[in-house]
């Protein structure tokens, strides 16, 4: 399956700064500050993901890392998001699932780049 990262990348950021709106400004009274700082802590780790998927959407090669990036970016900010405004706190415990895709998906970029 061939994504096209500098595309997803770009539609991950936009949905990225839409969120962090969202949170600065919908949220900020509706949630306690942890609450808060975990969604704006999914914010930060999705615009990660979507700027390192830009960047390797302009690197030929690069095949594997995308795929991990997003899934990595979906359940690590997804939860977060999920956490935060549910409060259901057992999807505290998924988050680190979606940490450990970012990390893999960063260490295959280095690798690949070297190709």
């Amino acid at each position: 399956m061939k994504i096209n990262a500098l595309q997803i990348g770009a539609a991950l950021a936009a949905l990225g700064v839409a969120l962090g709106a969202f949170g600065a400004h919908g949220l900020k009274t509706r949630l306690d500050p942890q609450m808060l700082a975990n969604f704006e802590t999914g914010v930060r780790y999705q615009m990660y993901a979507a700027l390192a998927l830009m960047v390797l959407g302009t690197q030929a090669g690069q095949l594997r890392a995308p795929i991990f990036l997003l899934l990595g970016a979906i359940i690590f900010s997804g939860t977060l998001y999920l956490l935060s405004l549910t409060g259901v706190k057992w999807l505290g415990a998924i988050t680190p699932i979606g940490g450990v895709l970012l990390i893999v998906g960063l260490i295959l970029a280095a690798l690949d780049a070297g190709k």
